[in-house]
């Protein structure tokens, strides 16, 4: 696999606090790479470097080969970047289908908040996209009836919606039911890797973790503790104990 996105030595404090201190990673196209971490860690604010709504203090940052610090939230989705907020992102007015062609619209270059609605093309790419979340039953529903679940995936599938090649997701499970947690990664990860598309998803939920991810990333003080694929990287007695919060000889669904 080759590198889709590199952080070199990015660096950036708030006051005293280090919310990143030399990071380095690579993320590898078509994978899907789970970042973890204590609050606190640094974990949304290397997705807010990566899309161009902070600037790193130091280092850098490419995408495709390509460097993109100083680029703007827009031109970097305009190269293939897309995320999605730990709160989704959506119209609460409009309803689901509406949320999305006003995605298809961006992509395209408008930004009206009027005209993509009044395109067919929008709507029937948008109906299409839906589609693929199981959702296009709720596209007529207005997006502040659904529930938390029906929300992400709408988010979710705004971010889709844009045609991205690299999705960073923060915290897509916060705020879901437990009963619905699995489904709605479920269906995610299916629409993104049928889609070719490379995630990052900042996760607490340590058995989304280890079922869906390819490599974990561990954040510490601005750092990454630890690197690697889920079975080992969730069952480092120091993860265990720092992060997923289990001392020596506990069991845990995750990193049985």
């Amino acid at each position: 696999m080759s590198v889709l996105l590199s952080a070199r030595g990015l660096r950036i404090a708030f006051g005293g606090l280090k919310a990143a201190d030399g990071i380095d990673l690579d993320v590898m196209e078509g994978e899907f790479l789970a970042i973890i971490g204590p609050n606190g860690a640094g974990k949304t604010t290397f997705i807010n470097m990566a899309t161009g709504y902070l600037k790193p203090q130091a280092g850098q940052i490419t995408y495709a080969g390509r460097n993109i610090l100083g680029m703007t939230p827009r031109q970097i989705v305009r190269l293939g970047v897309a995320r999605s907020f730990q709160l989704p992102q959506l119209f609460t007015e409009h309803t689901v289908l509406e949320n999305t062609a006003l995605a298809v619209a961006a992509r395209e270059g408008v930004w009206s908040p009027f005209a993509p609605l009044l395109r067919p093309r929008f709507r029937r790419e948008a109906e299409e996209v839906l589609d693929r979340f199981g959702l296009l039953p709720l596209a007529g529903q207005r997006a502040d009836g659904l529930n938390e679940g029906a929300r992400k995936l709408a988010d979710i599938a705004m971010a889709v919606a844009l045609r991205p090649r690299l999705l960073l997701m923060d915290e897509p499970t916060s705020g879901v039911a437990s009963a619905d947690k699995m489904g709605v990664v479920e269906t995610l990860a299916r629409v993104l890797r049928q889609s070719g598309v490379t995630a990052v998803f900042v996760e607490h939920d340590m058995d989304v973790v280890a079922r869906f991810a390819d490599r974990v990333a561990v954040w510490g003080q601005g750092r990454i503790m630890a690197l690697g694929p889920p079975e080992q990287v969730l069952n480092d007695p120091d993860v265990r104990r720092d992060v997923i919060g289990i001392g020596p000889g506990e069991a845990s669904h995750a990193a049985a």
